[in-house]
């Protein structure tokens, strides 16, 4: 699920894979990424991103989660809050939106409310099957690349946040770890995937007991490596035990031991090459 506020305009793919990024490791802000992936790279990134989401079915580009309040669309299951809803995940299809309006396309008319238009699960699965929800979710799967671009737009405004987040001494270790990833495509698409997955973890309101489970707290996590895939396979290990901290973490009564197996699943494609 997305968790970001600023849309960047999406960088130039003119390479395959992108390279080490040089960054001020100052207190003060420092340059965005621009993590540049080839036009095959992003439509495979799109469909893994489809497929880790709700295994490429358009049936799963609008969901709303049991125990959620508030449905998930998109590829990358972008959040949409009812009006007068507040949860501690950043809301991001209205973000998508308007980087989509942008991009020059015409989205649905369902899709230009201000607010969710559905105000509960049980009514958003009343009309799952009604033009309006039929319609957004052909427009939704006629539109892979430009969710693919949203999505990585997101993702390279990511690390210079992170940095600027982290405490001094661990600057130099998640700027090399970051680094490293992006020695090779499947590390690419794990910066990528797994920022859009559970954010940047620079939020105060994404903790539990203290605890982030964001990219930046996985990057923290990493055990040294030499780089390319060693790093993306231990990223994959440092992303699996960020999430069991989270589910140790959890409050009481949201049961979230059971998404472990379908998060590890995910976590695992992070170590496999494409």
């Amino acid at each position: 699920m997305m968790r970001f506020l600023a849309i960047l305009p999406l960088v130039a793919v003119l390479t395959s894979c992108p390279s080490p990024v040089t960054q001020s490791l100052s207190a003060a802000p420092v340059s965005t990424s621009k993590v540049q992936l080839s036009a095959a790279q992003r439509t495979k990134i799109a469909n893994k991103i489809w497929q880790n989401e709700s295994a490429r079915k358009v049936s799963g580009l609008t969901a709303w989660n049991e125990g959620e309040n508030f449905p998930s669309l998109g590829i990358g299951h972008f959040i949409w809050y009812p009006k007068g809803v507040q949860g501690p995940f950043t809301e991001s299809f209205p973000q998508f939106i308007q980087f989509a309006k942008q991009r020059g396309l015409q989205p649905p008319a369902v899709a230009l409310h201000a607010d969710c238009p559905w105000t509960s699960r049980a009514q958003f699965n009343s009309i799952f099957n009604t033009s309006e929800l039929v319609g957004l979710r052909k427009w939704l799967a006629s539109n892979l690349t430009v969710q693919a671009d949203f999505i990585i737009a997101k993702s390279q405004a990511s690390l210079s946040k992170m940095l600027s987040a982290a405490p001094a001494g661990d600057r130099q270790r998640v700027l090399a770890n970051y680094n490293k990833l992006s020695e090779t495509t499947n590390g690419t698409y794990a910066l990528i995937d797994y920022v859009n997955f559970k954010g940047e973890g620079i939020s105060s309101k994404e903790r539990y007991n203290g605890h982030g489970w964001g990219l930046l707290q996985v990057l923290q996590g990493m055990k040294s490596t030499s780089g390319g895939q060693a790093s993306a396979a231990e990223f994959s290990r440092s992303a699996k035990r960020a999430l069991d901290r989270r589910i140790a973490n959890s409050p009481s009564g949201r049961g979230e031991s059971r998404w472990r197996a379908g998060w590890h699943n995910r976590c695992d494609t992070y170590a496999q090459p494409f």
